[in-house]
């Protein structure tokens, strides 16, 4: 065996020299050739990979960056190393428990330029989300100020737009508890028109349908109704409409003024002591809620939802009489609403005669004067205790019409005698016929003969008055409509009156227009003269 080779002291690597070629990026420690394997065992070394910076079986650790060895190093002032540097053979500078170098300037701006970027993501998301939020009813219950500039105009601008929007369906309650009252239906401001089905435990006499415009209020009663209201038939029924003295400060009229009061044709004057109360929703749209005047002076301002282009989805507050209110508008149902007869019917296009309806019309006079006897049939609601109905012939030969007039209600009964310009009249027992006796009574004949006076002899005495001349003036066609199973063409004469004509030219309605609005009418049947027609004939 030759003699081993005499084996040279092994030399420590300055840790202040650079790495040598082609080894950049070496870690504290990179100078050792050889690092111990994963188990410790010195003797059996395995090669250290250029450029990794982790260990073979070390999974659970991160691997830290590997630039400190590119780093120069500061010699210690006292001629020492500088101790976080020292590298101590054989042990690992990963596990010497020594602290890491500080960062490079790279680095740190680095991560100053993405913790500022994600602070501005964070704030913007944060904006997004504080604009998108509009606080529930629930949990805003605000702090009641004075109402800013903006919201008076809206408040002031809420009538105009309601005007503007045509109308709307309502729902109102009246009082509370066993004696609320509920009415559901539509409000028409632009005719203007309301149009309730009521109901509810407190409703009493008043159940049934009711149709009202600004000066007259019409009712349907109807005990046997459901006690909850519900949407009344868009085309209402054409019979038992009886007029309703609107009682002031409370009941069916006080609500009618508090609809229809809700529209107007011009702005109102800002509110000065208006106030917001808070931020709300109704029916998923965002509202403000505001305490502000509506009426008179003196009222207590009622509480009002509204939305930003002004318009009104609810409101709360007292009649006259101090009972709670409560209406509730929605904006989207809002289809035409059809007045009834006595309120004026379809309001259909009024326009300029044809030659053809003109000629009807002038052949109006020889029509009337062909009937030598017709049926007729009155329905007048003059008043709360004047709801008339009338039943009897007319002559046209003659002229004259003969007629019972009965009061609904009272059933007090009384017969007419009408020829133009004239009327006589005389009482009739209230269980006497319907209809009027034949021969005409000799009470009837002598009774003496007064200018029409009340609303029902006026209409009486249109339809004789136009058996000697034609309707005269600006005439205009309202609307096409039907009678039964007949066409007819609705026209409007001056002095407040209407005739229906078939398309022949002959007659079979006249309407009144009366002072409260209400249209009375007079329906026509052909027929041969009864023998109260007969009898007016001979004693005239």
């Amino acid at each position: 065996m030759g003699t081993s080779p005499e084996r040279r002291p092994r030399r420590e690597p300055d840790p202040a020299a650079p790495p040598p070629a082609g080894e950049p990026g070496r870690r504290r420690g990179a100078s050792h050739p050889h690092r111990l394997s994963a188990r410790g065992d010195g003797d059996q070394a395995v090669p250290r990979e250029p450029g990794r910076g982790h260990r073979r079986g070390r999974t659970s650790t991160p691997t830290r960056p590997a630039a400190v060895a590119g780093r120069r190093r500061r010699a210690d002032p006292l001629g020492g190393r500088h101790p976080t540097l020292t590298t101590r053979p054989g042990v690992d500078p990963e596990l010497d428990g020594a602290d890491d170098p500080p960062d490079g300037p790279d680095r740190r701006r680095i991560a100053l330029v993405t913790l500022v970027a994600a602070a501005a993501l964070s704030a913007a998301m944060l904006v997004a989300a504080l604009l998108a939020w509009v606080p529930d009813r629930a949990d805003d219950t605000g702090t009641a100020r004075p109402l800013t500039t903006a919201e008076a105009d809206r408040v002031a601008a809420l009538r105009v737009t309601n005007l503007r929007d045509v109308r709307a369906g309502v729902r109102v309650t009246v009082g509370a508890g066993g004696a609320r009252t509920e009415l559901v239906g539509w409000v028409d401001w632009a005719r203007p028109l309301v149009y309730l089905d009521v109901g509810g435990p407190g409703a009493g006499a008043d159940r049934g349908l009711v149709q009202a415009t600004a000066s007259a209020l019409l009712v349907r009663p109807d005990p046997g109704a459901l006690p909850t209201p519900a949407r009344p038939p868009l085309v209402p029924p054409a019979d038992r409409w009886r007029m309703r003295e609107p009682a002031g400060g409370h009941g069916l009229g006080a609500v009618r003024d508090l609809l229809i009061g809700l529209g107007a044709d011009r702005v109102d004057r800002p509110a000065t002591d208006g106030r917001w109360l808070r931020g709300d929703r109704v029916g998923g749209i965002p509202v403000d809620v505001f305490q502000a005047p509506l009426g008179p002076p003196g009222d207590p301002p009622p509480t009002l939802w509204v939305d930003a282009d002004a318009r009104l989805h609810r409101l709360t507050g007292r009649l006259a009489d101090g009972t709670p209110v409560t209406v509730d508008l929605t904006r989207a149902d809002r289809p035409t609403v059809h007045p009834v007869d006595a309120l004026g019917g379809r309001p259909g296009q009024p326009r300029a005669l044809t030659d053809d309806e003109t000629a009807r019309l002038a052949a109006l006079p020889a029509r009337l004067r062909a009937l030598r006897g017709a049926t007729v049939a009155v329905d007048a609601p003059l008043a709360p205790s004047a709801n008339l109905r009338a039943t009897g012939t007319v002559n046209g030969t003659t002229p004259s019409a003969y007629v019972t007039v009965i009061e609904q209600g009272s059933g007090r009964r009384t017969l007419r005698w009408a020829r133009p310009g004239r009327v006589a009249e005389v009482q009739r027992s209230p269980d006497g016929p319907a209809t009027p006796p034949a021969p005409m009574p000799a009470a009837l004949l002598a009774a003496p003969a007064r200018p029409p006076g009340d609303d029902l002899n006026r209409l009486l005495d249109a339809a004789l008055r136009t058996t000697r001349r034609a309707p005269a003036g600006d005439t205009v066609r309202v609307r096409e409509d039907r009678l039964g199973d007949r066409a007819v063409d609705v026209f409007e004469v001056p002095g407040g009156r209407r005739w229906w004509l078939d398309r022949g030219g002959l007659p079979h309605r006249l309407e009144l227009r009366t002072g409260p609005g209400v249209w009375i009418r007079l329906d026509l049947t052909p027929g041969a003269a009864g023998g109260g027609g007969s009898s007016a004939s001979t004693a005239r």
